[in-house]
């Protein structure tokens, strides 16, 4: 049982970058060792977990909807600047902007379903808006009302072509906006409704989990390839509209798959948010700060409230001396604060130590996670100015063949998928002998190696784009093949696959398993930053750098403008941050705790470097 808890206990790195890519990896389903009482799995009324039997459903629908989405805007930024004729500052604001408030969403999407809806109305709800939005976004290139009169915007004289007007701009914006009501919706609750359907308590049913988040991330990577190769090169070469209704009509199938299994799902009801608990201790503590902590043994029997353990295997976290002042929100005044049960008469004034130890969790947190908000900027380029970079390339293979520009990022798709399965059969176990580290290295070292691969990604991104200016002004009528490109896509592929998937599992495994939904919507949050820090800065830049009857840095056209100095600033600003970075982790203790469980006497200790 031992052998068996470790092996469990080592999530391949695949999987946590699927958790990464495909939005949100549920709460931990390691807690195997349990096996409750029928009763206690299943009670009186519930349905038993559908298993397999609904997994077709949920994962086609998963499969579909992500074709839709993905492939939706995976040549956006191609469509601004050819079919809308903008330049590409305010293309590459709208993108950053649109994908800053896709990233917060989920927020308010898992706040929605765990508190009012549940997962099953919430996809549905979400899964609708999506539809319309695409429908909305499909329109724009099939009605002529809704886009500007054609001009080819690669053409001198630049920015001749006639711009779209303000309704033209609100429909587009009115398509995203439902898009991003649909990415809420969906983000948060999709893996969690599959989880879902398998009992976690069951040997079958760990396995089960296990099996989904492999098919779940092979799904992906075909939707990913599919959706940078095929679908980018409809919309670039075919047509808009063919490009963007095959992934509308995906989204009707998805929705439609997804209602038909609606008999085989097994639906949970909404728990309540996390959120109300956080604000419980912060209210409770202050209530309580003119109070005294106790000089001595912290966890003292009769001072703090320290109720038992809930159904099945929590992580229980023992009473610390961090962040000290928040102890006195567990602090019991009197015996008035408790009713007969035991239980508080008001949970605004006096909260658990294990309510008190998750909030801390969350505040020493923080400083990690804002560190990677300027890494992330980083990568946010992939799909903005690195596009731009590509269509002044050749883009060739062959006399007839022309790669279109928004599919060179899967090069980046392509390094992630050959590193991962090096890096967990060959690396880690080489590392884990000459560290003695489970992982081989510590999930801290791992972000910071990700942030790292950033900057040399922008340093090197800046030295293409020099060299490839360069041979544009000496020889305007050659370009220099898309292939120079490859670089800085593989070391930003490397970026991710340490940077991405460190995180996400540094937060779920810092993280108490009450609050993995907001440990995975930290990731997204992170990248709501980075896209918002990326449009402030193409803003300053844009509006600094015009000086003396010279172009800005990022003026439309690349050839006369300096993208590599802006990609040179962006990573001077990731040095200073992993500086920031390495004096927040010096410093971070990672979590410790004790496993408790119900009905047994038994405690184990969990080893914070086993983590």
């Amino acid at each position: 049982m031992v052998g068996d808890q470790k092996q469990k206990e080592r999530s391949s790195s695949v999987q946590w970058y699927c958790g990464a890519r495909c939005f949100q990896k549920p709460s931990s389903p390691e807690r195997q060792d349990v096996i409750l009482s029928d009763s206690k799995r299943h009670p009186p009324g519930q349905k038993k977990p559908g298993g397999w039997k609904a997994m077709p459903y949920i994962l086609g629908n998963e499969t579909f909807e992500r074709l839709a989405t993905i492939g939706l805007l995976a040549n956006f930024m191609v469509y601004l600047l050819k079919e809308y004729h903008m330049n590409q500052t305010s293309a590459a604001n709208i993108l950053n902007i649109w994908g800053g408030v896709t990233n917060f969403a989920p927020l308010l999407g898992a706040f929605i379903s765990d508190t009012y809806t549940g997962r099953f109305k919430t996809i549905t709800f979400a899964s609708i808006a999506a539809i319309l939005g695409m429908l909305t976004v499909t329109l724009t290139a099939w009605l002529p009302q809704l886009h500007p009169p054609k001009c080819d915007v690669a053409k001198p004289p630049f920015g001749q072509c006639k711009s779209a007007n303000s309704m033209q701009l609100g429909v587009l914006v009115m398509g995203l906006g439902l898009l991003s009501i649909g990415t809420g919706g969906i983000r948060p609750c999709s893996i969690p409704f599959g989880v879902d359907q398998f009992d976690a308590t069951t040997d079958e049913g760990v396995k089960g989990i296990n099996s989904f988040f492999n098919w779940y991330y092979t799904t992906f990577t075909v939707v990913i390839l599919i959706t940078q190769t095929v679908l980018v090169y409809i919309q670039d070469s075919v047509s808009w509209v063919i490009g963007f209704g095959i992934p509308t009509v995906l989204m009707i199938g998805a929705i439609i798959l997804f209602l038909l299994g609606k008999k085989l799902y097994v639906l949970v009801e909404p728990e309540g948010s996390i959120f109300s608990g956080i604000g419980q201790v912060l209210v409770a503590a202050y209530k309580k700060r003119r109070l005294t902590l106790p000089q001595g043994q912290m966890d003292s029997h009769g001072i703090f409230y320290d109720p038992p353990s809930k159904l099945f295997v929590l992580s229980k976290l023992p009473l610390t001396h961090q962040f000290r002042f928040l102890n006195k929100a567990a602090m019991i005044v009197d015996n008035n604060e408790l009713k007969p049960d035991g239980t508080p008469v008001n949970q605004w004034r006096l909260c658990s130590i294990q309510q008190v130890e998750e909030v801390k969790c969350l505040i020493k947190i923080i400083p990690i996670w804002a560190a990677g908000i300027i890494s992330f900027t980083s990568m946010s380029q992939q799909g903005t100015f690195t596009v731009s970079q590509a269509m002044k390339m050749n883009r060739h293979l062959g006399p007839k063949f022309q790669i279109p520009p928004g599919t060179v990022g899967v090069i980046s798709m392509i390094t992630i998928g050959l590193w991962l399965p090096f890096y967990d059969t060959v690396l880690v176990p080489a590392l884990r002998k000459i560290t003695k580290h489970e992982g081989g290295i510590t999930l801290l070292q791992r972000i910071g190696i990700g942030m790292i691969f950033s900057i040399l990604s922008m340093i090197v991104a800046g030295l293409v784009e020099r060299g490839r200016r360069a041979s544009a002004h000496l020889h305007p009528m050659s370009q220099v093949s898309v292939f120079w490109l490859a670089p800085q896509l593989i070391l930003m592929g490397f970026c991710e696959a340490f940077n991405i998937i460190g995180q996400i599992e540094f937060f779920n495994k810092q993280f108490p398993d009450h609050m993995k939904s907001i440990a995975n919507s930290l990731l997204f949050c992170s990248f709501g930053f980075a896209s918002y820090l990326s449009s402030l800065l193409i803003t300053i830049v844009h509006g600094v750098t015009a000086r003396h009857g010279h172009p800005n840095w990022l003026t439309n056209d690349i050839d006369a403008g300096r993208l590599d100095y802006f990609y040179f600033l962006i990573a001077g600003l990731g040095g200073l941050n992993i500086v920031y970075f390495l004096y927040c982790a010096r410093r971070y203790r990672y979590k410790t705790g004790i496993q408790t469980l119900e009905d047994q006497n038994d405690l184990e200790l969990v080893d914070p470097t086993k983590q």
